[in-house]
Formats: C-alpha cells, sequence, structure tokens
C-alpha cells in the first residue's frame, strides 16, 4: 500500500473540511458586517464603565428637551 494513494474517505473529509472553512468565513464575515455597521454608525460610541459621566445620563437636567 503507498503512502500517497488517496482513499475515499480522505475525499468525503475533504468535501467537510472545504464545507466547514466556507461557513466559518461566512460566519467571520457576518461579524465583520455587523462590527462596521456599529462603527460607522455615528453618534457618541461610549459605553458603561462603572463610572457616572452626566453625557450618558438621560435624566441629566442640562440634557432635556425644552
Amino acid at each position: 500500500m503507498a503512502i500517497t494513494r488517496e482513499h475515499e474517505l480522505h475525499k468525503r473529509r475533504s468535501g467537510r473540511n472545504i464545507g466547514l472553512a466556507l461557513v466559518l468565513v461566512g460566519f467571520i464575515a457576518l461579524v465583520f458586517g455587523l462590527t462596521i455597521a456599529k462603527v460607522s454608525g455615528g453618534g457618541t460610541i461610549q459605553a458603561f464603565d462603572h463610572s457616572y459621566r452626566p453625557a450618558l445620563d438621560p435624566n441629566d437636567v442640562r440634557f432635556q428637551q425644552r
């Protein structure tokens, strides 16, 4: 039995590996696209970091509409 001879099992595995690679690339593209859409949405990109910031408080008197 030669080492270079390819068995039918190898062909099936390569097909599954290609399918899995396509699914992973699609998932990565989806996450990347969602990230770009969120970042390029504009506005203030501030998050909760366990400290009080008046700019993020909707109940702050300075930011209420009159």
